[in-house]
């Protein structure tokens, strides 16, 4: 094992990084409020809205995300009303196809966890916000929607680790991120091994981090689960009785 060779490699995919946490970033950030209004269309009770948001998952589910980048970097310049459309300085960038592709994507998948989540409030929690009076939108922002993402949260997070990989596949469409950088290295070293291990190891360590992030709101949004703070008054209760805490 050269170890030398490890450190340049490594040193080089490192500059790759901010580019892969940025695609995933932004594809999750706008994949979430798209998968919400997709939950939102599926509950709603308008045909029109369940119908289309069912078809869309079902399409965006169905095809795979490769064959949908290339549908967007490839087959959406030619078409002239696009060519010459107010979008197509985006679309002719390979960073906002890519970005597209995997907010598309991550929302068809993320909108079914959001409605299950949705779908798990306890019924009895809305209709104790009815009785106090709550009009629809105040009960959605402070009763259903914090339960649901607590409920989807954990679903939620296998989606966002699985969009970090999916930045991988960005590298077809001439974007240097971590995996463009090292199949450059590769069509230049022919070492392929060495360097998959190190892009794999950087992948592992990125999806470490977030999955400790995740596990951190899971505690944040689960109070009843955290031991209960002792107070001032029971301590020193417990110690005039001669049991210190």
């Amino acid at each position: 094992m050269d170890w030398q060779f490890l450190g340049e490699i490594f040193l080089s995919l490192i500059a790759a990084i901010p580019l892969t946490i940025e695609l995933a970033v932004t594809s999750i950030c706008l994949g979430a409020i798209l998968a919400l209004l997709l939950a939102l269309a599926r509950l709603s009770g308008m045909a029109v809205l369940n119908w289309f948001a069912r078809l869309y998952v079902f399409v965006l589910r169905g095809t795979p995300l490769l064959v949908q980048i290339f549908l967007i970097y490839y087959g959406l310049g030619q078409f002239p009303a696009i060519r010459h459309s107010i979008v197509w300085p985006f679309l002719r960038d390979p960073y906002w196809c890519a970005v597209l592709a995997l907010t598309l994507n991550t929302a068809a998948y993320a909108s079914e966890i959001i409605r299950g989540g949705l779908l798990s409030v306890p019924h009895g929690q809305i209709e104790a916000a009815r009785a106090c009076g709550m009009h629809r939108f105040l009960m959605f922002r402070r009763i259903v929607l914090p339960l649901a993402i607590r409920q989807a949260l954990p679903g939620y997070g296998n989606e966002m680790i699985s969009m970090v990989k999916a930045t991988s596949l960005a590298s077809i469409i001439t974007l240097m991120e971590v995996t463009g950088v090292a199949a450059k290295i590769i069509s230049e070293t022919y070492r392929a091994i060495e360097v998959f291990v190190v892009s794999g190891a950087i992948y592992l360590l990125i999806n470490f981090m977030l999955t400790r992030l995740i596990q951190l709101a899971e505690y944040r949004l689960s109070p009843h689960l955290r031991p209960p703070p002792s107070s001032p008054r029971s301590t020193t209760e417990a110690v005039a009785a001669g049991n210190p805490q």
